[in-house]
């Protein structure tokens, strides 16, 4: 008897091994996706007929609440924290799932923010980003930017 391939493990959407990992748990998942413009991160619980988003946070809902960055760091932890207050009424911990990415400093700033709003996610220390990356420093002093004062404004506005 032939074995059939799943469509999205042939197209390498989905590590399936990964993801039962991550579901025997029994805790629900931090899922950070990224793309060239935006960073979203969801809540999702396991439901047998099918994962159940709890909350949605991405860098445009950032833009409605006063962003004026881009989808860099600085955003990326500001979406975990947005996320982290919302999630934090529902579930004390959540696990985090980055797919079939290689996690980034996006991603590790995505958990911050979500650590910072009181939610415990298991990381390692080393692969969080430095606060002054998180701050956007490194941008302001580069571009000559204000992501620093737009950032503390809006992190003041969600706290």
């Amino acid at each position: 008897m032939k074995r059939r391939n799943l469509k999205r493990r042939v197209k390498g959407i989905t590590d399936y091994k990964r993801r039962l990992a991550l579901l025997k748990s029994g805790k629900p998942r931090l899922v950070v996706r990224k793309t060239s413009n935006n960073i979203i991160a969801q809540a999702v619980a396991y439901v047998p007929a099918g994962d159940k988003v709890l909350y949605t946070v991405d860098v445009q809902a950032l833009r409605k609440k006063g962003w004026k960055g881009h989808a860099n760091t600085p955003a990326a932890y500001l979406v975990g924290y947005a996320l982290g207050k919302e999630a934090k009424k529902k579930t004390p911990e959540l696990v985090l799932d980055a797919g079939r990415h290689t996690p980034s400093t996006k991603i590790f700033a995505v958990v911050k923010g979500v650590v910072d709003a009181g939610i415990k996610v298991p990381h390692s220390q080393e692969a969080l980003p430095s606060k002054d990356r998180i701050r956007g420093k490194h941008i302001d002093a580069h571009k000559k930017t204000e992501v620093g004062k737009n950032f503390e404004k809006l992190l003041k506005e969600m706290g």
